[in-house]
């Protein structure tokens, strides 16, 4: 089995030991993404529903960047700070994986005690190419 690395400017860099994602065969595994800003480097203003849009912008532009799309999703991984936020992340969730006539992929959300730079939200990918 051979890894490819797969990284864009048009996501935040990874901000450890990792990669932005990784292609396995036909599969994508893309990192967790928080809402960073990719142009500035910093955490979006704003509530669950503007972390949630910055995490799946950064999402899509990471799969866009290995030759696939959200469309090609077929597991996620949510991680949010307070399972409160789940109607308003779910939502946004929908607006970009969900919705009329789209499948959308397998999810696990989990409510965690913390996230990287405070963040209330992360969610990893994985996808077709």
């Amino acid at each position: 089995m051979t890894k490819q690395v797969i990284a864009t400017a048009a996501a935040p860099a990874a901000i450890g030991p990792y990669s932005q994602a990784i292609r396995s065969g036909n599969l994508i595994f893309a990192a967790g993404q928080i809402a960073i800003d990719p142009t500035t480097g910093i955490m979006v203003s704003g509530g669950i529903t503007e972390q949630t849009t910055r995490v799946l912008e950064n999402l899509k532009a990471v799969l866009e960047a290995a030759g696939s799309s959200l469309d090609r999703a077929v597991k996620a991984t949510v991680f949010l700070k307070d399972f409160s936020d789940f109607a308003l992340m779910n939502a946004v969730f929908d607006d970009y994986l969900g919705g009329e006539g789209r499948l959308a992929p397998a999810r696990s959300t989990v409510e965690v005690s913390r996230l990287p730079k405070d963040a209330l939200v992360e969610i990893e990918l994985v996808a077709e190419i």
